[in-house]
């Protein structure tokens, strides 16, 4: 086998994030604050780079893996932002970044008081025009990992039932790397949201070795009638508490028909939930399939988050928890511990109010999975068939081979 010198491209958004510091407040629901009329007194900004390509390649950075980035940014202030701050933070010359002429930069006001899920307000920018033409194969070649991130928000990508996206992912398994894809929630009413997922994910899995996206975009994507009935029943409520382990089952049951290999969905404070096909598709993921297959095939798992103790941003967890899975599984973890480490980045990154400094070292995240005083939060499974393993601490699914209930 050619040894590859660098371990993952990370491609798709990027953009200039802009975070308001809110103060410590009761209140529980963004409705309460942002009342129309009414002055919000907030502190300091965090402003800092955001986007897959940001969040998720500086964590996997963090955590000592050889990156190069490939995205798109404008001529412009904030395009000059974006490449000053990713050199400053890594080092790196960063030259798979494109600058283009008469486009402006994207950007993202972050509304994240704390205890409060996040709102983005969001201008896409250069993400519109990102497209095959942006991605350097060359260097692709030489990478063990292909990710890409958050194609609903890159119109290029989606347009023509995701011809450009599909394009990208044919080109890198010709190149023998192993595919990664991470989504983003489109917003319902905007010309993405209206796009026809389903056609596109059946068209594109097929050449997706690990999909990571959040249970609210798979649902939104390939059932948007059990989309709707949850966030009827969610109402104001975070609407990962409304969805069954069965809609995780039903789901991965679509993406693993419409071709992924490994599935994980972002559950928020839930977790993480994982899910994989059996040895021989998994023997056929390209460079970096899984070290131990027999560890790996045919699994269900379902992790619980760690307890942190103070929130200050849940900005760039759901990044940087597939940055930790994704050095873990680049390290050949097994898939126990590759879970934790991902709910272990996850958390890190809950400490700061930017998308990426509360993320810590690999060898942080492997104290805080070891360390007796790190505590899960507790959750509970009460769907038939799934069960909790008292050795992994894990709770296990009823599609789940890799070992036997106690």
């Amino acid at each position: 086998m050619i040894m590859k010198p660098i371990d993952i491209v990370v491609a798709g958004h990027i953009c200039l994030d802009i975070i308001p510091k809110f103060g410590e407040s009761k209140v529980k629901t963004l409705d309460k604050i942002l009342i129309p009329g009414k002055l919000v007194n907030v502190f300091e900004p965090a402003i800092s780079t955001g986007g897959s390509v940001s969040n998720t390649g500086l964590a996997l950075f963090k955590l000592g893996a050889k990156i190069e980035f490939m995205a798109k940014v404008g001529d412009d202030l904030f395009g000059n932002a974006i490449v000053d701050i990713m050199r400053q933070k890594t080092g790196l010359k960063v030259e798979g970044m494109s600058r283009v002429k008469g486009e402006f930069t994207s950007y993202t006001i972050v509304i994240a008081p704390p205890g409060i899920d996040r709102v983005f307000l969001h201008s896409p920018g250069t993400n519109n025009t990102f497209g095959y033409d942006d991605i350097n194969f060359e260097v692709v070649k030489k990478a063990k990992i292909f990710h890409l991130g958050y194609p609903p928000l890159m119109r290029k990508l989606y347009l023509n039932d995701g011809k450009e996206l599909i394009k990208i992912y044919k080109k890198v398994k010709e190149v023998d790397a192993t595919t990664s894809l991470d989504l983003s929630l489109p917003d319902p009413n905007s010309e993405s949201g209206k796009v026809n997922w389903d056609r596109i994910l059946k068209e594109l899995l097929p050449y997706v070795d690990i999909f990571l996206p959040s249970i609210e975009e798979s649902c939104f994507m390939v059932n948007k009638s059990l989309y709707q009935s949850v966030k009827q029943r969610a109402g104001t409520n975070d609407t990962v508490d409304y969805f069954s382990a069965k809609d995780y089952t039903s789901l991965s049951d679509i993406f693993f028909e419409y071709g992924a290999k490994i599935v994980s969905l972002k559950s928020g404070h839930r977790g993480l939930y994982l899910r994989t096909q059996n040895k021989t598709v998994l023997n056929k993921m390209g460079y970096a399939k899984p070290k131990d297959i027999n560890n790996w095939s045919d699994r269900e798992l379902w992790a619980s988050v760690y307890h942190v103790e103070k929130i200050a941003s849940a900005t760039g967890s759901g990044d940087s928890a597939v940055a930790g899975f994704l050095m873990a599984f680049l390290r050949g973890k097994s898939i126990e511990e590759t879970i934790k480490c991902a709910n272990a980045a996850g958390a890190q990154n809950l400490r700061a109010y930017d998308a990426v400094s509360g993320t810590g070292t690999w060898d942080e995240i492997q104290e805080m999975i070891k360390d007796k005083k790190t505590r899960s939060v507790e959750m509970r499974i009460d769907t038939p068939g799934w069960w909790w393993d008292k050795v992994s601490k894990i709770w296990m699914g009823p599609r789940d081979k890799g070992a036997s209930k106690e």
